[in-house]
């Protein structure tokens, strides 16, 4: 192992939004753990990298490489404006069947929420009363901050990541002045200036100053700022983009490189979705749509380069839509049509109708992305971690710099392999073309 600090004692995963993605993630490590599931879709429990060529050529898991967190050291924590604990959610949530929820029952129910940092200007359709009485941003940063220490002082745990699960806030543009710096943001926060700091970058802000990594798997505008990638060198924490990709970025993620490489031509592409559970009633609210509907919409472009290829991609008709359906809950259904055009410019079309399961997908995701920047912790990369844009529908880049984010999904599997062979003292043999 390369300079890997080992994984000794126990991980803390204090998780925002103790809501369908948190406890079926709970669940699956509380039954994979006694052996009572598989934690399939798990990309460091399952998947296997090549390290070494030749006759030194071999295929390894992750944990084979570097050291990985065990399962078996990991303890939950969470924050929700709602206070019923995490078998209460996970019952009430209908992701999962109540036989499986059962066999670890008394585990999920010491899972109770803390009070959240929550503001109803944010999330308009969440009336939870699990919350904190802060005056100002600043006061929620200090409360998250103590319940961070308390929550290591009450558990023992050795480290701490932190990840946002909670819904999507409304869209909040960057503004230099506010989020350019650090100094800037942290009066901001002083200043209560509710407009332009919103309650997930209180969570960042504290978790990161605490030492903990952070997570952002909702599409909220947080760690994506200057301010923050200042924070992160400052306190030598790794952050990674943002919002889970889960099933239809993922999918388009992944075809779309079909197009490209096979020189196909792209006239639109049509997506929508139908959700029932929470995340589908706050994104109903139009000003929480707008910040999924950028996170959804920046993907094909990065990956169909008009400019590099303007009789192909050069006039894209994108458009995304999400549709409030409870009858749905937690199973989505994402329905994609593709307009696309070949030999001498002859039209053709691909639908791609994917039923899925939002939280079943989310889960190992979120899993993942924790296990994944502990693990960049403990080999000593801070600041923004490329390497995790496989997992996000936001890969993190310097915009200001005018890098553009890496989408191709492909290309994302080759950076996430390089890191690993890196971290566990391999060269980094594949290159991104």
């Amino acid at each position: 192992m390369a300079n890997v600090k080992p994984a000794q004692g126990k991980l803390g995963i204090m998780v925002v939004g103790c809501g369908d993605v948190a406890t079926t993630m709970m669940v699956g490590v509380l039954m994979a753990r006694k052996g009572l599931t598989k934690p399939i879709g798990s990309m460091t429990q399952y998947d296997k990298i090549r390290v070494g060529k030749g006759d030194k050529k071999q295929y390894l898991h992750y944990k084979d490489i570097v050291p990985m967190a065990s399962l078996d050291d990991v303890v939950f924590g969470c924050w929700d404006c709602y206070p019923q604990n995490a078998y209460q959610q996970a019952v009430y949530g209908e992701v999962l069947k109540t036989k499986d929820i059962e066999q670890v029952r008394d585990e999920l129910e010491q899972i109770v929420p803390m009070k959240a940092c929550f503001d109803k200007n944010y999330a308009k359709r969440i009336d939870g009363d699990n919350v904190k009485d802060c005056k100002t941003r600043w006061e929620m940063v200090e409360a998250l901050k103590k319940d961070i220490q308390d929550f290591k002082a009450r558990t023992g745990v050795d480290r701490v990541v932190v990840a946002w699960a909670a819904s999507t806030e409304i869209y909040v543009p960057f503004e230099e002045k506010i989020h350019g710096t650090l100094a800037s943001l942290e009066k901001a926060m002083k200043d209560d200036d509710r407009e332009n700091i919103a309650p997930s970058m209180c969570y960042a802000y504290a978790a990161l100053t605490e030492g903990c990594p952070f997570i952002m798997g909702a599409p909220n505008t947080t760690v994506d700022i200057p301010a923050m990638w200042e924070l992160a060198e400052k306190t030598k924490m790794p952050i990674s983009g943002k919002d889970f990709k889960t099933g239809q970025t993922l999918v388009k993620s992944g075809f779309a490189p079909i197009l490209k490489v096979r020189n196909l031509g792209l006239s639109g592409w049509f997506s929508t979705n139908i959700l029932g559970n929470r995340d589908g009633e706050v994104l109903d609210e139009p000003a929480n749509f707008r910040t999924k509907e950028v996170s959804k919409l920046s993907t094909l472009e990065t990956i169909l380069r008009k400019e590099d290829q303007p009789d192909l991609y050069g006039d894209i008709y994108h458009k995304v839509r999400i549709n409030y359906y409870p009858p749905r809950n937690d199973n989505k259904e994402g329905w994609d049509n593709l307009d696309i055009f070949g030999w001498m410019g002859y039209p053709m079309q691909i639908k791609i109708d994917f039923l899925c399961r939002d939280s079943i997908l989310a889960a190992p995701v979120l899993l993942d992305l924790v296990l994944l920047s502990d693990l960049a912790c403990r080999a000593g990369r801070y600041g923004i971690q490329r390497f995790l844009s496989f997992f996000l529908k936001s890969p993190m880049h310097d915009y200001t710099q005018g890098e553009e984010a890496v989408n191709n999904l492909f290309e994302q599997y080759v950076m996430l392999k390089n890191a690993i062979r890196e971290m566990g003292g391999y060269e980094a043999d594949e290159e991104i073309d």
